[in-house]
């Protein structure tokens, strides 16, 4: 509702880090058009796939198997780049700059991205955030960053804690066991679960101080 496009338009959508594609499959659902999925993973895009398939949105989804550094997009051929999760791969600010030149003009651009959710923090978890992810920041600062680059704010919103337990920790705890199981209990793996158990950890004790913000922009 905030996105001034009507349902009947057909659109061109470009689905950033989409993994699985839950997101994707939503997308679908309720535009017009065509999207293309991006991920570097190729069992998501997988996944993806199948569940097109399924619900018969095959012809709207089109998956691609590649790095967001490296994305093979013409100027102004989305009408919205959608990004949940994932711009921290390459950095908020990066991000926004280089798939700016992706949008047609007036397009818009929809992301999530770590942010905190009060003016002050215990150091320990500003020290901890500082090291994994140098960029985050307040909601107000993330907006700044979006209008210096060309865009104009159309809205935002803050995602509730449910969002992280239910929908993001939960079901990646339960994928640790056959990740280490499928690499063979390498030292790599074990030092991924390990990261992604103590950031699970840092979030379930200082979960009223961060969260991910939904940011949509207009490119002006």
């Amino acid at each position: 509702d905030l996105i001034e496009i009507s349902k009947g338009d057909r659109l061109k959508i470009a689905d950033i880090g989409c993994g699985s594609g839950g997101q994707t499959i939503t997308l679908a659902k309720n535009i017009k058009g065509k999207i293309i999925a991006v991920d570097l993973f190729p069992e998501f895009l997988e996944k993806l796939n199948r569940k097109a398939t399924e619900l018969g949105l095959q012809d709207k989804i089109t998956t691609l198997e590649k790095s967001m550094e490296e994305l093979p997009f013409d100027n102004k051929e989305f009408d919205i780049i959608w990004s949940e999760g994932a711009i921290y791969n390459i950095g908020f600010e990066k991000g926004i700059k280089e798939w700016k030149s992706y949008l047609k003009a007036g397009g818009y651009i929809a992301v999530s991205e770590i942010s905190w959710i009060t003016n002050s923090r215990p150091k320990v978890l500003e020290e901890y955030w500082n090291k994994e992810y140098p960029e985050i920041d307040t909601a107000s600062n993330k907006i700044k960053v979006l209008e210096e680059n060309g865009y104009s704010l159309v809205g935002y919103f803050i995602l509730p804690q449910s969002s992280w337990i239910e929908n993001y920790y939960k079901p990646m705890e339960k994928r640790f066991s056959a990740f280490l199981e499928e690499h063979n209990n390498s030292e790599m793996a074990k030092g991924i679960v390990e990261e992604n158990q103590e950031e699970i950890r840092k979030y379930k004790k200082f979960k009223d101080y961060y969260s991910y913000g939904f940011y949509i922009a207009k490119k002006i």
